[in-house]
């Protein structure tokens, strides 16, 4: 129960600190220093929470990596299920809090497809591709034959502000179906009529993430030759 409860926790500040810094800095295509700081923002809370519950659930706070890992073999049904459920539970809480201190007018840093020109298609393919980059670095960093061992939540973080660079112009980037839900559901209106999108999208790009892995990270058998 700790590790999905950690999960919530990890979520919450990933999603409230994020989306928080997104609406306190005005982050919009014309603000380039908002983006940045954005995108900083989510990384760095990436980093932090890494080296806070990293030890307890792994810091998945993200449904997509946890289909990602669940794909890979490397946790049970069960947990994910638990991860799941966490995580949701985390990002709706977030999205409250955000609610209640920046109005639900403000947008709450939810994710939409306007850049994207309205274009679902466009929206789930930039979604499905930073996410299944974003998933590839998280299963290579943390795989125990290759992976970056204590440095993991620090290339993960790095990784997810490169991903909010490039992804914040099309969707405000969310890669994260639990970081998108929360806050949708208190901006409501398009938010969250467009928010199965970032569920799709991120959610096919872990799936694909692992598949990806499957072929070019190291074998089962720690004998096999990996060249």
């Amino acid at each position: 129960m700790k590790k999905y409860i950690a999960e919530a926790v990890g979520t919450f500040v990933l999603t409230f600190l994020g989306c928080g810094a997104a609406v306190s800095l005005g982050c919009g295509e014309s603000n380039t220093a908002a983006v940045v700081g954005t995108a900083i923002a989510f990384g760095l809370a990436v980093v932090a929470m890494a080296y806070t519950i990293g030890g307890i659930s792994g810091c998945h706070i993200n449904p997509a990596i946890t289909l990602g890992v669940l794909a890979s073999g490397r946790m049970t049904a069960k947990d994910a299920c638990g991860y799941w459920c966490g995580q949701i539970v985390g990002g709706i809480l977030a999205g409250a809090v955000l609610a209640g201190i920046y109005g639900c007018e403000s947008g709450l840093g939810a994710n939409g497809i306007a850049g994207c020109d309205n274009s679902v298609m466009t929206a789930l393919i930039v979604e499905t591709v930073l996410t299944c980059l974003f998933v590839l670095v998280v299963l290579g960093t943390t795989d125990a034959k290759v992976g970056a061992g204590n440095f993991a939540g620090l290339a993960i973080g790095l990784s997810l502000i490169l991903i909010h660079l490039v992804g914040i112009h099309f969707t405000g980037t969310s890669v994260n179906p639990a970081r998108s839900l929360g806050p949708a559901i208190f901006a409501g209106g398009d938010f969250l009529a467009n928010v199965w999108v970032f569920f799709v999208g991120p959610l096919v790009g872990g799936a694909l993430a692992a598949c990806v892995w499957k072929l070019v990270g190291p074998c089962c058998k720690c004998s096999c030759d990996n060249k």
